[in-house]
């Protein structure tokens, strides 16, 4: 029989990603733009680039499919592309009200994603190379997401 291990996980950073408000393409479709925002991590450090969004399906059962791409800047001017992925299940009077601007202030809407990274950058090779989760806490003007290492 495997033994394998509990896997571990080493903290890389807290991000805040300031988004605008959602553009209903469809009633199972939204494009939510990134305005930028803040990276805050002892390897990685930076800003989020203004130009990315989140693009949501929304399935029948409640289920938001999330995938967020947008860039990093880090404090070294390097450059990293970051595709945040997830699974966001509400029900309809959660969703209604962080559309209404009230959750996030009163109920956090709460949620687990993986990330990916590319760059071409030698120091920040490390991310492309690693597995990434994380948690995201969905607020009305902002995303809030603490990203972890798989070791």
């Amino acid at each position: 029989m495997p033994t394998a291990t509990l896997p571990l996980l080493e903290h890389v950073a807290d991000l805040v990603v300031r988004v605008a408000a959602p553009t209903v393409v469809s009633s199972s479709r939204r494009v939510i733009g990134i305005n930028g925002g803040e990276v805050m991590g002892a390897t990685l450090h930076g800003k989020i680039l203004p130009g990315g969004a989140e693009f949501q399906v929304i399935r029948a059962d409640h289920t938001t499919e999330l995938d967020a791409r947008y860039v990093i800047e880090t404090h070294s001017g390097a450059l990293i592309y970051v595709v945040n992925t997830g699974f966001r299940h509400k029900p309809p009077e959660v969703t209604e009200s962080l559309a209404a601007g009230l959750v996030g202030r009163s109920r956090p809407d709460v949620f687990a994603m993986t990330a990916t990274f590319e760059t071409d950058a030698t120091d920040y090779l490390w991310l492309a190379r690693n597995v990434f989760v994380g948690t995201a806490e969905r607020h009305p003007d902002r995303v809030e997401l603490a990203i972890y290492q798989l070791l």
